[in-house]
């Protein structure tokens, strides 16, 4: 099924949609620093995301043990640089996600290296294990980064509960 879209098609979709999936999350983040933060805020998003592995049942997608490990490690290295940014703040009883000016350019750069990576894999990998590497990548990038916001938004609530 997968096998008959041109690859530099496929490349130029997906970076697009990636590019989408950018501004979409700048924009949330930008909202999200307006509302109080709660743990449903917090971690959903990599629930949410989780639903993608059912990419993984068509064997067009699929990747072998070493790239897994390889999108894993990149992802955790790249959540370093999220959760460096990611502070919180309290202000008027409630916690915020204290806005980061970084976090726009954080986020353009990853997108950058996302899609210079995947110009220069898909000469080598098929376009199928990239989009399943590309989605390792990110959900080992989203999950540590959200798990440090979780452990560091209730240390910041417990802390206000003893005051």
């Amino acid at each position: 099924m997968f096998e008959k879209i041109q690859p530099n098609f496929m490349i130029i979709v997906t970076s697009i949609m990636a590019i989408g999936m950018g501004i979409l999350v700048t924009t949330i983040r930008a909202r999200s620093s307006k509302k109080p933060a709660n743990v449903k805020k917090i971690l959903l998003p990599p629930l949410f995301m989780s639903s993608g592995a059912l990419m993984f049942v068509f064997p067009y997608f699929r990747v072998t043990g070493s790239e897994i490990l390889e999108a894993i490690a990149v992802g955790m290295l790249f959540s370093t640089v999220l959760i460096w940014t990611s502070r919180f703040e309290r202000r008027d009883g409630e916690i915020y996600l204290k806005q980061s000016k970084a976090f726009i350019f954080i986020i353009i750069g990853l997108l950058i290296v996302r899609i210079v990576g995947k110009v220069i894999l898909s000469s080598t990998i098929d376009v199928g294990q990239l989009s399943g590497m590309f989605w390792i990548l990110a959900f080992g990038m989203i999950v540590p980064w959200r798990m440090a916001m979780f452990l560091r938004y209730k240390k910041l609530q417990k802390a206000a509960a003893n005051e």
